[in-house]
């Protein structure tokens, strides 16, 4: 799709004092309303109304950090949108490195080829600014999403508050998307109910579920200095995951769709389970180190024949960088 805004237009409706300081992130507070009015504008084809939240993301943050200057912005993602996978997020910290490669905050040099990182106080205001683009897409996001994108590797949750931690060891996961949609407000609403009717059992269910997060945040910061390690650490890995994956399940949080995956991977002696909300969307399943791209192919081949979207993913990989194209 191709949109495109006159400078004098976005001035009148956003107004001039828009054109903040980028060093110090603001919320969008009362000019929402204003983004959604620019927005509406562009009649969007119903079928991708999804997107239209994004595209307000776009011109808060690129008025914001860039103030009107007149420009030409292409996105492009290999990412599917609206499946739990921090989409959103990843777009929103894109956008907001390059926005502020491109301005005075940050100090990366725009003459050098290749991928560059940014300083420490700089993934902080990166990071700060993405979350706001968050907010105008989800409302009240948990600052998870776009924190992971930001900094790269884990990020351990815990009654809001993030700890970022380090693995001594990328994991190898196959995505699978199972193209189910679901209503995560629905889903939550349904674990809640269940709560209710059974507390004793549930509460014993969570804590399961905090005990796993737990030993696995210990796991994966352990050294594994050889190959014996590396086995052991990824067979662990995989029993929490299993563990955990019953435990969902006991939440009514599964998916005829991922039972699907859970039993085409379980015949090559796979472990998989939900991520996200559940209801559909993705599962992960964990690759070991030693197993052979054959056995891979065909796991992918057999899940895509039932419709499925597969990708790999290195779990515990790098933050956000940019890189400048120059033209010669």
């Amino acid at each position: 799709m191709e949109f495109s805004w006159p400078i004098e237009k976005v001035k009148e409706v956003l107004g001039e004092s828009n054109n903040v300081d980028c060093s110090k992130p603001i919320s969008p507070g009362s000019l929402s309303s204003k983004l959604q009015a620019l927005v509406e504008e562009l009649n969007i084809p119903e079928a991708k109304i999804g997107l239209a939240s994004g595209v307000e993301a776009f011109l808060w943050l690129y008025t914001c950090i860039q103030g009107f200057k007149p420009a030409t912005v292409i996105f492009a993602s290999e990412l599917p949108i609206g499946s739990g996978l921090g989409s959103s997020a990843a777009y929103c910290v894109a956008l907001s490195g390059a926005l502020l490669a491109l301005s005075s905050s940050v100090k990366v040099d725009v003459s050098q080829q290749g991928w560059q990182g940014f300083e420490d106080d700089e993934l902080t205001l990166l990071n700060n600014w993405a979350f706001e683009g968050e907010k105008i897409i989800h409302g009240r996001p948990s600052g998870i999403d776009n924190t992971v994108s930001t900094y790269g590797n884990m990020i351990k949750f815990k009654s809001g508050n993030l700890t970022r931690i380090t693995s001594s060891l990328p994991l190898r996961m196959l995505i699978t998307n199972t193209k189910v949609g679901r209503n995560t407000k629905a889903l939550v609403a349904g674990v809640s109910e269940r709560a209710k009717r059974h507390h004793d059992v549930m509460t014993s269910v969570f804590s399961a579920v905090d005990s796993i997060s737990n030993e696995l945040s210990e796991i994966i910061q352990s050294p594994a200095p050889n190959d014996l390690a590396v086995t052991e650490f990824e067979e662990k890995v995989g029993e929490l995951m299993e563990m955990n994956q019953g435990l969902l399940q006991c939440m009514g949080v599964s998916h005829a769709s991922i039972e699907t995956v859970l039993r085409t991977t379980l015949k090559y002696k796979l472990t998989s389970k939900l991520t996200g909300a559940g209801g559909g969307g993705c599962v992960l399943t964990l690759l070991p180190t030693l197993l052979s791209a054959n056995v891979v192919d065909k796991v992918i081949a057999e899940l895509e024949s039932c419709g499925f979207q597969c990708l790999i993913a290195g779990i515990g990989g790098k933050g956000v960088q940019v890189c400048f194209n120059i033209s010669s």
